[in-house]
């Protein structure tokens, strides 16, 4: 996900705005994650996986962007995962095999890695 994505199913500013209206209809009616019961807190897309799980910022007051850490929810679920790592150090240690995950796929990364950028549809 990018701000400005070319194709706008990526837009990363459009997708957060979208999703944390989602979000917040949700929790009417399942249970907040804990680590969002602070007021204040919220999270913030930054990539999906192929099987539809969303990983987040989580984004808490007075707390800078340099300390966020990752949120992982489940596909169609409403399962949340909290790491306590910096969103560089979650793809360092799930590309190398170290980030252990209830809700990511047990495949997940494929090897080899491969980066692509988006083309608009």
């Amino acid at each position: 996900m990018e701000p400005g994505c070319l194709n706008e199913n990526y837009d990363l500013v459009e997708w957060a705005e979208r999703q944390a209206e989602d979000l917040e209809d949700l929790w009417e009616f399942e249970k907040k994650p804990a680590e969002l019961e602070a007021e204040g807190s919220r999270v913030i897309p930054w990539a999906t996986t192929d099987n539809g799980e969303c990983l987040h910022w989580l984004v808490r007051p007075g707390v800078g962007p340099d300390r966020w850490t990752v949120m992982v929810n489940e596909a169609r679920g409403d399962r949340w995962e909290h790491f306590s790592v910096s969103c560089t150090d979650f793809l360092a240690s799930a590309l190398d095999g170290e980030l252990q995950s209830d809700i990511l796929s047990s495949l997940f990364p494929r090897a080899p890695h491969e980066f692509r950028q988006l083309t608009a549809v």
